[in-house]
């Protein structure tokens, strides 16, 4: 995974000028788009798109501080039909225009290109188990939330103190599978996982394919396949955060698993009574490297 995403950081370098087939990339280097996005995003701390975004914009800007060329020349070369379109990306990433920097010479702010390296380090070993599963559904109450990668949710935790106390134990009644107890859910999360993009969230329990699934609670489909479980105990979020960070800094470089698309599920095992502390189970849904 390490190797594939340094040969990404190379091919962005080679197509700074036209797009980049980030699906054919992935087929070459024997991977999926959807992993490989989601690994760039996680360890990067940006995703692939932004990164090209400012790789893009640091280049060019030699190009407008050079002066050899008028700047819808240069807009076009990037990629951008218009001086406008060009203008808004260069001050996103330097916070002035590309006018300003040709005429004062800066300021510049530059991304440097990326490289990744596996370090290893003397961390607690990741409590990890794979599992292989039937199809299963996901239901309860879901709805759209923005993605928030640090600290409580709040709009999540005003989505689950909103449900009536009776909800949470109808829920737990009609579980019959694993995961068990209630479920924390999140899926339709973009594979770059920017933060602020919405996602959808659902409270609720695992249910066998062939459970009947009241009118009134949403449902979403886990098929059948190889799921990751990762066990972590201690302060929360927190810990559970990390631990997901870790899944893709540590465990998937190291292991010949890659993630699959499908709905991520937090089982909460055990909790204080104000939530300060939970063993909890993270389920990632993964296939073959």
């Amino acid at each position: 995974m390490i190797s594939a995403l340094n040969r990404l950081v190379d091919l962005v370098e080679e197509h700074l000028t036209e797009e980049l087939d980030v699906a054919g990339a992935a087929r070459t280097l024997g991977t999926t788009e959807y992993h490989l996005r989601r690994m760039f995003s996680s360890l990067a701390g940006m995703p692939l798109s932004e990164y090209v975004r400012r790789r893009r914009m640091t280049v060019a800007a030699a190009d407008v501080v050079r002066g050899e060329d008028d700047l819808l020349g240069i807009a076009v070369r990037y990629g951008y039909g218009s001086t406008e379109a060009f203008g808004r990306a260069f001050r996103a990433v330097h916070g002035v225009g590309p006018g300003e920097v040709r005429r004062d010479g800066g300021p510049l702010r530059t991304q440097p290109q990326l490289r990744f390296r596996l370090t290893v380090e003397g961390s607690v070993p990741m409590d990890t188990r794979i599992v292989d599963r039937p199809a299963f559904r996901l239901i309860g109450h879901a709805t759209r939330v923005p993605l928030i990668h640090h600290g409580v949710n709040p709009h999540v935790q005003r989505h689950v103190t909103g449900l009536p106390a009776e909800e949470h134990q109808r829920l737990k009644e009609l579980a019959d599978t694993e995961p068990a107890g209630l479920l924390q859910v999140t899926d339709d999360v973009a594979p770059d996982a920017v933060e602020g993009t919405e996602l959808t969230y659902l409270h609720g329990v695992a249910v066998t394919g062939d459970t009947t699934v009241p009118d009134d609670l949403d449902s979403i489909a886990a098929p059948a396949g190889t799921w990751a479980v990762f066990r972590t105990a201690g302060a929360y979020p927190q810990t559970l955060q990390q631990a997901w960070a870790a899944t893709a800094a540590e465990w998937f470089p190291s292991n010949p698993w890659r993630l699959r698309p499908g709905p991520s599920i937090v089982a909460i095992l055990d909790r204080a009574v104000d939530f300060s502390t939970a063993t909890c189970e993270l389920w990632l849904p993964v296939e073959p490297a």
